[in-house]
């Protein structure tokens, strides 16, 4: 062996110790980011879930009605309706809306104070809080 290995085996043995010296030092993944809580991004988030788990799913509870976004809002309360299935320009059954940064929910309407509204009410709080998926 060569008269120069017991340096090079130190030289290695502190490169490995400074690496894990440096592993231990590094902080955690940073936590996942959290879902924008303005009442557009809000309300965005809520109408998807809504589209797909009531009314593209092909929900049966929600057969007779019909979605009518009103995002684009220049009172700056974007908006959903629920809307009858065959009269779109009726009343809305339910109006669910948003307002402020953090967003401030409203969700009213006779659709709501039916058993319906229990389960609806749940799904619109997952969505805006950032959850996905339908229950």
């Amino acid at each position: 062996m060569p008269s120069f290995a017991p340096a090079r085996l130190t030289g290695l043995a502190c490169t490995a110790f400074g690496l894990m010296l440096l592993a231990s030092c590094q902080s955690p993944k940073p936590p996942a980011p959290s879902p924008n809580t303005a009442a557009l991004p809000t309300m965005e988030r809520v109408a998807l879930g809504a589209n797909s788990c009531w009314f593209k799913s092909g929900d049966a509870e929600f057969k007779s009605y019909r979605l009518a976004p009103e995002l684009n809002s220049f009172s700056g309360r974007p908006r959903i309706l629920i809307v009858p299935r065959k009269s779109p320009e009726a009343r809305p059954l339910a109006v669910v809306q948003a307002e402020g940064n953090p967003a401030r929910l409203q969700a009213f309407g006779p659709l709501m104070s039916e058993p319906t509204g229990t389960r609806m009410a749940a799904d619109i709080k997952r969505w805006a809080a950032g959850g996905q998926g339908c229950k």
